[in-house]
């Protein structure tokens, strides 16, 4: 597809549908929406976080004329219910979810796109379930390890410069401290059932954090673009920039917003699901990459070379491993960050998605 495209592909989304429930046991609801053609090929979209949601714009992967997309938010996020609930909510149950999903609505295989931490829900449901997966294209794969996440939440990038904004708000994660440490504080900030005002300026910071490292990752990607796709990273970066300064300016500002609530219904999950990182150890997820490569199940691993968020040695180490299993894998990687939205990363997402269309 040509790169002077990418524009038509976000404008040309339908509607974006009204979510349906499904129930679920501990009193959640599963919030999903049903887009695309009926009776096309079916894709589960997984989306990232913990914590995030489904949105329109993860629609322009696919061709809607030709696919069926089913959205799931995860429990406690979106469209689910009840809003960043964490009552019997842990990895298996996503998992299990999804496949409560699959056959309430009577598909018998579907196709997985799952981005960052959904990555690891995609490998370990083909894990469990590889007779209902045709196939997985995995973008910024999470490794769940505790370098990885301690990026993550250290005030000080891997380039060594801190936020100074966190120290408005004494950020209690500290830059030599222990990850099971770092994620025992976090857990104690979200214990409430509702934000406080401690929570607030945790939520607001972490914000600012994950929105430092997406920005450094378009950043260092823009070197090596040029043309049209360049002018659709600067557009990508200036928004990113506009949203840091504006998370910036309030972040001691009094009372809460609507967007302090999304902000802290996403890291009540996260900081609960990082710190179940023990169920999500690399063995178990190495176990799960060479047993979907032993089923042959076919995975497109896309991950951004400049992702300052998942390192792309998560992918390539994968990849390696699947190939050695004998698996069906193939490994792309774009100039671009973590986020599926830039402009290359979507290309090379269309690319793979369209992959079995292409073969028909």
């Amino acid at each position: 597809m040509k790169k002077s495209n990418i524009n038509a592909i976000c404008s040309d989304l339908e509607t974006w549908p009204k979510p349906q429930c499904l129930q679920r046991p501990a009193m959640h609801r599963i919030g999903w929406r049903d887009a695309g053609c009926r009776q096309g090929e079916p894709w589960l979209l997984v989306h990232g976080g913990p914590g995030g949601a489904c949105q329109p714009s993860m629609l322009a992967a696919f061709d809607l004329q030709r696919q069926r997309v089913i959205a799931l938010d995860q429990r406690g996020s979106g469209a689910s219910r009840p809003k960043g609930g964490i009552r019997g909510s842990h990895v298996m149950a996503l998992v299990q979810d999804m496949e409560a999903l699959r056959r309430h609505l009577g598909l018998e295989r579907w196709s997985l796109l799952a981005g960052s931490w959904g990555t690891v829900l995609a490998l370990l449901y083909a894990h469990h379930y590889p007779q209902h997966v045709q196939r997985l294209v995995l973008r910024g794969s999470f490794g769940a390890s505790s370098k990885e996440i301690g990026a993550l939440l250290r005030p000080a990038s891997a380039l060594g410069k801190a936020l100074p904004a966190l120290r408005k708000i004494n950020w209690p994660v500290q830059s030599a401290q222990a990850v099971p440490q770092a994620l025992a504080k976090l857990g104690q900030v979200f214990q409430s059932a509702t934000p406080n005002a401690r929570s607030l300026g945790i939520v607001r910071g972490w914000n600012l954090l994950e929105l430092r490292d997406a920005l450094r990752g378009i950043q260092r990607s823009l070197i090596h673009a040029d043309g049209k796709l360049a002018m659709a990273m600067r557009r990508e970066r200036a928004q990113l920039k506009r949203q840091q300064r504006r998370a910036a300016s309030v972040l001691k500002a009094p009372g809460a917003t609507v967007r302090d609530a999304q902000l802290w219904q996403k890291y009540r999950l996260q900081a609960h699901y990082l710190g179940q990182r023990r169920h999500l150890q690399r063995v178990k997820l190495d176990a799960a990459v060479k047993a979907i490569a032993q089923q042959r199940i076919a995975v497109d691993w896309v991950h951004g070379r400049f992702d300052a968020i998942c390192p792309p040695d998560n992918s390539k180490r994968w990849f390696e491993m699947g190939m050695s299993a004998g698996g069906l894998m193939r490994l792309h990687q774009p100039h671009c960050g973590h986020l599926g939205s830039e402009a290359e990363m979507l290309l090379s997402l269309r690319y793979c998605v369209h992959l079995l269309l292409k073969n028909q």
